[in-house]
């Protein structure tokens, strides 16, 4: 009894602390109005929920101690925040039903974590420390989802005996933490601490939830913060209880570099000379220059309107390329597509679009993988040579190019559910490939004699071909176009491959291009 009073005498100066963080920041006053929620409402509960607010940097020059247990004890500092509110409802009359403190479940979200490298949390470190139960930060982009699944946030167990005093009230009540699967908080084998009779949950006062999982969509970025778990399945994972969820935006310079604009007043008097120089010695290091012009052109068009995919997706430029020559055109796009902060090039192996499976690490539900045109969110996807693609992929493939979305259906039979179901994503990237009109050997759609002005599109339906925004018919290694150039650029590169080989390299720079344009 002494060590559990001089344990209370220890958090009395982080309670008063933790009060007057809540009357300092607001929390207080939020707090009030949540209360007077829960007392209005007609609804019955058994676990009270409240979010508060923490800004670390604030409660550490507050009271150090109390900083140092939010970081690094979350779970401790919300009991303190537990107390603190319990003797405010009691206090203040804020609850009328409220009787118990274990009825008062604090989540404490985060602003943000100190930015030192042990409060990050990097996957591809080893070993991973999940065991400190204490918040971390992750970045990175959502590849697979599930469906949404309610888990429950706070039960209400009674004992079966009805003799016993705790048959009645709210003596036992459990709620969710982190890294507690649903059978930890419920489940039909606790027993009475005074009677050890078995113990029957109130199902009406069960509370659900699935706040988070509505706030994050697949494709986008996000920091999260929160407590890294390990959940041990037939493939260990590790997961990460989320407490705060930000979308992350990369940063965008703003203007145009210095030798941009240079060039930009000695051609204002054309209307035309700005872009074609511009076209002319994009990718100098990649092709000749003067050579693919008119692709170069289009490429240039599309990752300028690139930028605005992710809040207009009838801003995307999809572009296809007919040619002959895919050594050179699959070099030029690879290197344009790293010019965007996104650009995703599709390995054959995967699916560009959204794959239905079951969760491999045994929650049950069902998973949704990404594919790359999701992943390329804002940027580019480049999916390489559509004849490398079966008839059904490129069936697909054409009708997200009209609608700009796509649709996954999940067949509920399937996955143990009773209805099925389907989930639309929007398509907002722009899609590059090319048709190489060599490889006759490795075509995968029935032959239509369709010209498209002088173009040969036989390799692929039309209707596919019409679906692309922009469609490039490239020459350049045809007999009216000399190899020289080409030839002349392999040798200098050979020869010096990280010098630049014209002096038009050196004035306009890769650097120049994405300060100006893309990333």
């Amino acid at each position: 009894m002494e060590i559990t009073n001089m344990e209370k005498m220890g958090k009395l100066p982080m309670k008063e602390a933790a009060l007057v963080y809540l009357d300092r920041s607001g929390g207080l006053q939020k707090f009030m109005d949540d209360c007077k929620y829960y007392n209005d409402s007609k609804q019955s509960y058994a676990v009270y929920r409240f979010s508060i607010l923490i800004n670390p940097c604030d409660v550490v020059e507050l009271d150090a101690e109390l900083g140092n247990h939010i970081l690094h004890h979350p779970l401790k500092a919300a009991q303190v925040f537990q107390s603190v509110c319990f003797v405010a409802v009691k206090t203040l009359s804020l609850i009328g039903k409220l009787q118990t403190e274990t009825q008062i479940n604090i989540v404490l979200k985060l602003t943000h974590l100190p930015s030192l490298p042990s409060y990050s949390l990097d996957l591809c470190e080893f070993p991973l420390n999940y065991a400190s139960q204490r918040f971390y930060m992750m970045q990175g982009i959502v590849i697979a989802m599930t469906t949404v699944t309610k888990y429950t946030q706070g039960a209400r167990f009674l004992c079966s005996d009805e003799v016993c005093p705790f048959s009645k009230g709210f003596q036992y009540i459990r709620v969710h933490v982190p890294g507690a699967t649903e059978s930890a908080t419920v489940r039909n084998d606790f027993l009475c601490s005074l009677c050890s009779s078995s113990l029957q949950e109130d199902r009406k006062f069960r509370v659900l939830g699935d706040e988070l999982v509505n706030k994050m969509k697949i494709g986008n970025e996000y920091k999260i913060i929160g407590i890294p778990v390990c959940v041990k399945t037939s493939q260990t994972a590790l997961c990460v209880e989320a407490n705060s969820i930000t979308p992350y935006t990369a940063k965008v310079p703003s203007g145009i570099s210095d030798n941009f604009r240079c060039l930009l007043s000695l051609t204002s008097s054309s209307c035309w000379r700005f872009t074609a120089i511009l076209a002319n010695v994009f990718a100098s290091h990649i092709v000749p220059l003067g050579t693919y012009n008119l692709l170069k052109l289009c490429l240039l068009m599309s990752l300028v309107q690139t930028r605005d995919c992710s809040s207009e997706r009838e801003n995307c430029l999809d572009i296809l390329v007919i040619t002959s020559d895919t050594l050179l055109v699959d070099r030029l796009l690879n290197f344009s597509m790293n010019l965007v902060s996104r650009g995703i090039r599709h390995p054959v192996c995967t699916e560009v679009f959204p794959t239905v499976s079951r969760d491999k690490y045994g929650t049950g539900a069902v998973s949704i993988q990404a594919g790359s045109a999701l992943l390329a969110r804002g940027g580019v996807c480049f999916i390489g040579d559509l004849t490398s693609h079966k008839k059904d992929k490129l069936e697909q493939l054409q009708s997200a190019l009209e609608s700009r979305s796509v649709t996954v259906f999940i067949p509920g039979k399937k996955f143990g559910d009773d209805f099925d179901q389907q989930m639309t994503f929007p398509i907002q990237c722009s899609f590059w490939s090319f048709v190489d009109m060599d490889s006759s050997s490795r075509r995968n759609v029935q032959k239509a004699s369709t010209l498209i002005g002088q173009m040969d599109c036989s390799l692929i339906p039309a209707n596919l071909a019409e679906a692309f925004g922009l469609l490039v018919n490239c020459k350049e290694s045809s007999p009216c176009h000399p190899l020289l150039p080409t030839v002349q650029h392999t040798l200098k590169k050979a020869v010096d491959p990280k010098g630049p080989p014209y002096l038009a390299s050196k004035q306009f720079t890769t650097e120049d291009f994405e300060k100006s344009f893309f990333i």
